[in-house]
């Protein structure tokens, strides 16, 4: 199969909004909105083409990337592997010009106003709510701004995301905003393929480089670290440098 590898980038500017774009007329999907971005060409990194697509795209000079997910995705007309990096309002300059006669829009996440989206964006437009910092634990569940995540005794709301372990049925009644499994190692990861998120379990310096590891690898969906604070200090900013989207500091003792 001939897959097609794209870089694309979520800009955020100093309100936290995300930076949307139109497809230009003659491309596929003309008129559909997208996350900037555009095909890596021989030689590049993902981020290399990152940095030259917004650069010549909308005159955006890009001075830190940081990986977030990967995707495949099937279109009529190719196949293509989705980089996607997060941009953050202090790691870029430039005024975002149309230099391609593309529509732009700042979007704040969950309060998207403009569409038809492009397919492939569906699942990340929902995971950019994910905020980037947690705190609970796992028999009490977890808490981020505007976002709980609960394990099936304590869901009581539609927005609600529910916290599973890896190989645990969903129970049938409930109908969560986002389903997260709970992991610790690749053998449970390969488990949870029907999840939204991923809380990785890192009880300590062997499940913190296991994550490390798996991140650097390329993760599909939004991945947080359930560890204490030690742990989140200690290896924070290289999992965060690595893909991890959001930290969950354990802030209680518990029996598991």
């Amino acid at each position: 199969m001939n897959i097609t590898h794209v870089a694309a980038g979520v800009l955020y500017n100093a309100a936290g909004e995300v930076l949307l774009s139109s497809r230009p007329a003659g491309k596929a999907y003309a008129g559909y909105w997208e996350f900037a971005g555009g095909k890596v060409e021989a030689g590049e990194t993902p981020e290399q083409a990152l940095r030259r697509e917004f650069a010549e795209e909308l005159g955006v000079h890009i001075v830190r990337a940081r990986a977030w997910l990967q995707k495949i995705h099937a279109y009529e007309h190719a196949t293509v592997h989705l980089h996607f990096f997060r941009v953050f309002s202090g790691d870029w300059h430039g005024e975002p010009t149309a230099k391609e006669g593309q529509d732009l829009a700042w979007q704040r996440a969950g309060a998207y106003s403009v569409s038809p989206m492009l397919p492939a964006n569906a699942a990340l437009l929902e995971a950019l709510a994910v905020p980037e910092i947690f705190s609970g634990c796992l028999k009490h569940g977890l808490h981020g701004e505007n976002y709980r995540i609960v394990p099936p005794n304590l869901f009581s709301r539609a927005d609600d995301a529910l916290l599973l372990d890896a190989d645990t049925p969903v129970p049938c009644k409930l109908t969560p905003r986002a389903l997260w499994r709970v992991v610790a190692n690749r053998a449970e990861l390969a488990q949870a393929h029907d999840a939204d998120a991923l809380l990785w379990r890192a009880d300590g310096e062997a499940g913190a480089l296991s994550l490390l590891a798996v991140l650097k690898d390329g993760v599909s969906v939004p991945v947080a670290a359930y560890a204490n604070k030690a742990l989140c200090d200690r290896f924070g900013g290289a999992w965060q440098e690595a893909g991890l989207h959001a930290l969950a500091v354990q802030t209680e003792r518990q029996n598991v």
